[in-house]
Parts: C-alpha cells; structure tokens; sequence
C-alpha cells in the first residue's frame, strides 16, 4: 500500500518506531473514517498508528464500539483495536503509556517527537482520487441545487442554512460556508453570512469535506447585476486558469524516489509568481495583496496556501483548488492535476460555463460562468 510504503521511509528515516495520527484530517488519510465528535478540539477521539508490519487504533471504552464498526473502512478487519477507561486519561496520556520505543506523533505527547503530516499525505493515491471525484461531484450539486432556488430578498445566513441542508444530506460536513451579498462580496473577501438580502447578486463559496478529502467551490448568481461584474468574473478566472496551468508545468519534471509515479519540479513560490504576473497582465496588479490565492488541497481544506517564495512542492497527481478574487468577484473549482491532464473534479455539467484561457500558457478550461435568474428564468 503506497501510503504505508511512506510511513515505512519516515520511519526509517526518522529512526522510529511508531507513527501515530489522532487530528482528525490524518486519522481520516489512514483508516478512511470519522474521529470528530467535538469540532472544536484539536484531536479526534482515536488515533490510528503504523510501526512499520501494522496500523492499530486507540480510542477509549465509549468509542471502541461504534469505531470498529463503522469508522475503518481502509484497515483490515483484524486490525487491533485497543481501548482506555474514559475516565482514566486523555488520548494522549493513553498513548504516552501505551506505545513503547520512539514514536512520533501529529498531537502533542509526552515523551514523543512531533511529524508534520502535511509532506507524506502528498500525493494522492487512486483510492484518495476516486473518492475525490464523488466528493467533488457531490459538492457541485449541492451547491448549485441551491444557487438556483435562490431570490434576491433571501438573506445570507438563509442561503448558509440552505447550503448546510444540502450538503449534509449527501454525508458531506462543511468547515467553510460563506454567502456574500451584493454589498458584502464587495467589501469583503470572506464574507460570512449575515442577515444583509442578497440584493442584485451573490458568491457562495463552500469547502467542503467527506473521507477526510476537502472539496472548494464558488458559484456566481446574478439577479440585476452591475454592470462591472462580467469583466471582474472572467478576470478572475483567467487568472485561475494561469494558476491552474502553472501548476501542471511545474509538476512536468523528475522523478524522485522512492514514489515513481510522483512528480514535483516547482514551488508553491512559482506559481504564485504566475498568478502575480496575470493579475498585472490583466490590469489589476496588486489586487492579490487583498486575498490569498489558494493552493494544494487534499486532506485540509488547504495543505498549503501559496505565498511569495513558499517553497512547497508542487506535486502531482494531486488536488490545487486557486481562488482568485477581484473586488466582488471570485473564480474557485477544486481541480486534479496530473502530469498530462487537468480534471475538474467540482462539477456536474448542468452550469453555464465560459471558455478562460490563461494568460502566459496556451491552456484553456471551461469555468463556471454567471447562473442569470430573471423572475422564474435562468440564463
């Protein structure tokens, strides 16, 4: 399994014993399951570990039951499962006292060392891409279902409801939901649901998560837009689309061992240069200072967020979700990049789309364009 075949590198390269994953995104990239039950904790309620022959969860006596069986669709069914009194400890007192020899772990615990999850959940396996296009699938319908029962005197924190709604009953959570009004779209870069009308137009923008994967996407609707939102929306997705296409070239490079099928060349710093560039192209440079532009997605919404001279690797295949913003307009899909392709894994082909192409490539896409609502018409 390629994601153990990493595990088995880090340790060895690491000279551990053990690796374990209690936050909720990495528990999620190695069992498959659900360890949330407090949102606001920093850990999940199991933990899963490798120590380089097999993966076992520790989770206490309220979990263990509903954890076998339901939460671990990726591990093999004799895989252990070993519990601690609830009322005895912490998961990670449980675990400084269970694990022996040198471990390492994405929480703090005592007596371990601390690993950085981000790097070996880079790239995504078949099984991780599969998954992601139903997610992405799935995504796009919920959000555009409610794009089009949507009128201009429905407030934001309707629209929010709404989309929660629709998300939720596919299985999917969403950790992010913003719906800008008219007004607020412009004043804002994330606009968090009010109790403002949407008014002459609106973004609803959703991050969205199911596996542990995070899907992003934005859709535009226009009621009696103004008559700057069409330059400001194909602006932003030219620029998305520069973004998209410096991504795929800089992943066209080496091959790095010990993952033959993984290509990484540029940086995060790089393509960020070429989103830079295409705003400025476009005549409006500078208006990235006001927004960031996104970056690798996977099992965080982001796993990292592209900066001036980040020098993440940009690798392949893996998922890039970019987000430009022009003042009150934005152009946001959740896309796989691979060596030789593009696939836009947030759509459905029932929203209207326009042709962008990208500014100092020769690449082209289809983008979402802007749903028209007139009385009881779409156009």
């Amino acid at each position: 399994m390629e994601k153990l075949e990493r595990l088995d590198a880090y340790l060895e390269a690491n000279g551990l014993s053990s690796i374990w994953f209690a936050r909720p995104n990495s528990y999620a990239w190695l069992t498959g399951g659900n360890s949330v039950i407090d949102r606001e904790a920093d850990a999940g309620v199991a933990a899963v570990g490798y120590d380089g022959e097999r993966r076992r969860v520790l989770t206490d006596t309220i979990e263990a039951e509903r954890t076998i069986a339901e939460e671990l669709p990726d591990l093999p069914d004799d895989a252990p499962v070993e519990t601690f009194p609830w009322y005895a400890d912490s998961l990670a007192g449980a675990l400084a006292d269970r694990v022996d020899g040198s471990a390492a772990a994405d929480i703090d615990v005592p007596g371990f060392e601390t690993v950085d999850p981000t790097p070996l959940r880079q790239p995504l396996t078949e099984t991780d891409r599969e998954r992601y296009r139903e997610l992405g699938r799935a995504t796009a319908t919920a959000v555009e279902s409610v794009c089009r029962e949507l009128r201009p005197e429905d407030t934001e924190h309707e629209v929010a409801s709404a989309l929660r709604v629709a998300l939720s009953a596919r299985r999917i959570e969403a950790p992010v939901v913003l719906v800008g009004s008219a007004e607020r779209a412009q004043q804002y870069r994330h606009y968090t649901p009010k109790d403002a009308e949407l008014g002459e137009y609106a973004l609803l923008s959703v991050t969205a998560q199911r596996h542990g994967l995070h899907a992003s996407c934005t859709r535009t609707v226009a009621f009696d837009p103004p008559a700057w939102l069409e330059d400001r929306h194909t602006t932003a997705t030219r620029v998305e689309t520069e973004a998209i296409a410096a991504t795929q070239e800089l992943t066209q490079g080496r091959e790095p061992e010990p993952e033959p099928d993984r290509r990484t060349t540029g940086t995060a710093g790089d393509v960020f240069g070429a989103i830079q560039n295409a705003y400025a192209t476009l005549g409006y440079e500078g208006e990235w200072e006001l927004h960031h532009q996104g970056g690798a997605a996977g099992f965080a919404g982001r796993e990292w967020i592209a900066t001036p001279d980040h020098e993440a690797p940009v690798t392949a295949p893996m998922a890039y979700a970019w987000n430009p913003t022009v003042q009150g307009a934005k152009s946001e899909d959740t896309v796989l990049v691979t060596e030789d392709d593009v696939e836009v894994l947030t759509t459905t082909g029932h929203w209207p789309t326009r042709t962008a192409r990208a500014v100092d490539h020769e690449l082209e896409l289809e983008r979402p364009g802007i749903l028209g609502i007139h009385g009881d018409r779409e156009t």
